[in-house]
């Protein structure tokens, strides 16, 4: 599996760095255009939710990794912050008249929804998510 790493100070000044480079993978991939801006979605809200509560006492690093092969693209977003298992949020409530709905959780949503898988893990110090998409089902999935 082919694997190339990004490593920025997690800040949303860098969200473009860091769309730019997971788009850039994606397309090493031959990912498809539909998955490839659902997954781009999903890994903003990533990398923003590592940008907004993963250092509360100051800045730190975060680190993104694209691999692929000829039968899946993943996505791992990484970080030394405090421990927190994203996925862990339950799933947002998207029934209901938009005003009776509570604020937040659609990021996490968007993250199950976009990948064919999702995963977290906390190893060595750090919270690493992973999404991944099976390029075997490289058509429409939103």
């Amino acid at each position: 599996m082919h694997r190339d790493t990004l490593s920025c100070i997690a800040s949303v000044e860098k969200l473009e760095e860091v769309i730019s480079f997971i788009e850039d993978c994606a397309d090493h991939s031959k990912l498809d255009m539909k998955r490839k801006m659902g997954l781009l979605i999903a890994a903003e809200e990533a990398f923003v939710n590592v940008c907004s509560y993963a250092y509360p006492d100051g800045l730190g690093e975060v680190l993104v990794s694209c691999a692929f092969s000829n039968t899946e693209f993943e996505v791992e977003v990484a970080d030394f912050g405090r421990e927190f298992d994203v996925l862990s949020i339950p799933e947002p409530d998207t029934e209901s008249d938009i005003m009776d709905r509570q604020i937040g959780g659609l990021g996490v949503h968007f993250i199950r929804k976009l990948s064919d898988e999702a995963s977290y893990r906390r190893e060595h110090g750090q919270n690493i998510l992973k999404m991944k998409i099976n390029l075997a089902f490289n058509s429409d999935i939103i």
